[in-house]
C-alpha cells in the first residue's frame, strides 16, 4: 500500500466537510431507492397497460437487480483508481436519466431494456456512496451514521409510497418515473459541496494493488457475498410484493396501499437507527442476529391478521427488524473491507448479493400462484431470516477500525 508521491498527507475532514458528504451520500441513496420503489407500486397496473401478467413485470424487478453487480464493478473500480466524487455525481446522472426514460417507454420490450441499464446505474450508486460516506465519519458514531445512512432506503420507499399516495390517482404510474429525473439536481451539489475522500487520497492504489488486494481477501470476498445474499432477500422478500399482496388479496385501495406503506417505512427508518446506533455499543453482529431473530417472531402478525390496524402493526414491526438489520451494513462492509479497494469489494460484494436475489419479487409471484401471496411472503420471510441469523453470528467483524489502516478480520468473539 502506498501514497502517491509528491502528494501531501491529508487533512482530517472539518465537520462541514463530513456533513456535506454524509447529507450528499444519503440523498443519493434516498433518489435511489424512490427510483427503485416507485415501480413496485405499479405492477399491477403497468402489468394491465402493457398486457402481461404481474409476475412479468415483476420480472423487470430481477432484471434491475441483475444488473446492479455491473455497476458496481465499474463504479467501484472507478472510484477507488481515481477518487469517490466524481463517479458518484456520473451515476446519479445516469440513473435519474434511465428512471424518465422507464416513463416514457412504448412497450413491455423498451421498459425491460430501460430497467437493466437503471440497474446498472443503481449498482454503482452504494458502494461508491457508502465508502465516501463511512470514510467522512466518526468512528465513535460510526454505526449510527451508517443506520442513516442505509435508511436512505426506507426514506426512499416512503416518498414513492407519498407519490403513489399524490401523483399516481391523478397522473397515472408513468407520471411516478418522471419524477425520477428529479436527482439529477443532486449532481449540483455535490460538486459544490462534498470534499474528496480524505482516505482515499492517503490510499490512492494502482490498479496492481486494487486486484492483489481482492486476490489476497478472496475468502473474505465470498462471506460478504453469502451475507448480501440474505441481507438482499430479507428485504425484498419483505418489500417488493407486500404492496401486491395489499392489493390483490386484501382488497385495499391505492391510497390505503400508500398509507401502510408510508408507516411501515417510519418503522423502517427508526429500525435502522436504533440498530445502526446498538451496534455501535454491542456489536455489529449481534445487534444484526438480534433484528433478525425479532423479524422471524413477527412474521405471523405481519401476513395473517384480518383487522386492518394489526396487519398495519406487523408491517410496521418488520420492518424496524428489516432495516435495523441492515442499520449496521454499510458501517460493517466498509469496515471489513480492504482499504486500498474499498469501494469496489464493499459495493461488488452488496450487488453480488443483490443478483442472487434478484428472483425473490419473481419467485414470490409464482409461488403466491399455489399458496397465495400471504402463504408465498411469509414462507419465504420465515426461511431466509432464520438463514441470515445463523450466517451474521458465524462472521467476523472489525467495529470501529481504523479505515485507514488494514488491519486484519478480528475472529467470531
Amino acid at each position: 500500500m502506498a501514497v502517491q508521491s509528491g502528494s501531501a498527507t491529508p487533512t482530517a475532514a472539518t465537520d462541514a466537510a463530513a456533513f456535506h458528504t454524509l447529507f450528499a451520500s444519503f440523498l443519493g441513496w434516498t433518489l435511489d431507492a424512490f427510483d427503485f420503489f416507485a415501480l413496485v407500486f405499479v405492477l399491477p397496473t403497468i402489468a394491465k397497460d402493457f398486457h402481461r401478467d404481474v409476475a412479468a413485470i415483476a420480472f423487470t424487478i430481477t432484471a434491475t437487480l441483475a444488473m446492479r453487480p455491473v455497476g458496481a464493478l465499474i463504479f467501484g473500480w472507478i472510484a477507488d483508481r481515481y477518487g469517490r466524487r466524481t463517479p458518484l455525481m456520473i451515476d446519479v446522472m445516469l440513473y435519474s436519466l434511465f428512471e424518465v426514460l422507464s416513463g416514457l417507454a412504448p412497450s413491455f420490450g423498451w421498459f425491460l431494456v430501460f430497467r437493466a441499464l437503471y440497474g446498472v446505474a443503481m449498482g454503482g450508486e452504494w458502494g461508491v456512496g457508502a465508502s465516501l460516506a463511512m470514510e467522512a465519519a466518526p468512528a465513535r458514531w460510526r454505526g449510527l451514521l451508517s443506520g442513516l445512512l442505509q435508511e436512505g432506503y426506507a426514506v426512499g420507499y416512503l416518498l414513492a409510497a407519498a407519490a403513489y399516495f399524490i401523483v399516481f390517482p391523478r397522473f397515472g404510474w408513468r407520471a411516478m418515473f418522471y419524477l425520477g429525473g428529479a436527482p439529477a439536481l443532486l449532481t449540483l451539489y455535490i460538486r459544490a459541496k462534498v470534499p474528496e475522500s480524505k482516505s482515499w487520497e492517503l490510499m490512492r492504489p494502482a490498479p496492481g494493488q486494487i486486484w492483489s488486494a481482492l486476490r489476497r481477501n478472496f475468502r473474505r470476498f465470498l462471506y460478504l457475498v453469502v451475507l448480501m445474499t440474505l441481507m438482499n432477500l430479507i428485504s425484498h422478500g419483505t418489500q417488493d410484493l407486500y404492496p401486491t399482496f395489499l392489493h390483490l388479496e386484501r382488497k385495499l385501495d391505492p391510497r390505503t396501499i400508500a398509507t401502510i406503506a408510508i408507516i411501515y417505512n417510519v418503522g423502517a427508518l427508526l429500525g435502522g437507527l436504533a440498530f445502526g446506533w446498538l451496534s455501535d455499543h454491542i456489536g455489529r453482529r449481534r445487534a444484526m442476529v438480534l433484528a433478525a431473530l425479532a423479524g422471524l417472531l413477527i412474521v405471523p402478525l405481519w401476513i395473517f391478521p384480518r383487522s386492518l390496524a394489526w396487519l398495519t402493526v406487523g408491517a410496521f414491526l418488520m420492518q424496524f427488524m428489516v432495516q435495523g438489520a441492515w442499520g449496521a451494513i454499510p458501517a460493517h462492509l466498509v469496515e471489513l473491507s480492504p482499504p486500498e479497494v474499498r469501494g469496489l469489494f464493499s459495493g461488488f460484494a452488496y450487488q453480488l448479493g443483490v443478483l442472487f436475489a434478484a428472483n425473490a419479487a419473481f419467485v414470490e409471484a409464482l409461488l403466491a400462484r399455489r399458496f397465495g401471496y400471504g402463504g408465498a411472503l411469509a414462507l419465504v420471510a420465515a426461511t431466509v431470516l432464520l438463514a441470515d441469523a445463523v450466517v451474521i453470528a458465524l462472521g467476523g467483524e472489525r467495529k470501529g477500525a481504523d479505515l485507514t489502516q488494514a488491519a486484519s478480520l478480528t475472529a467470531p468473539r
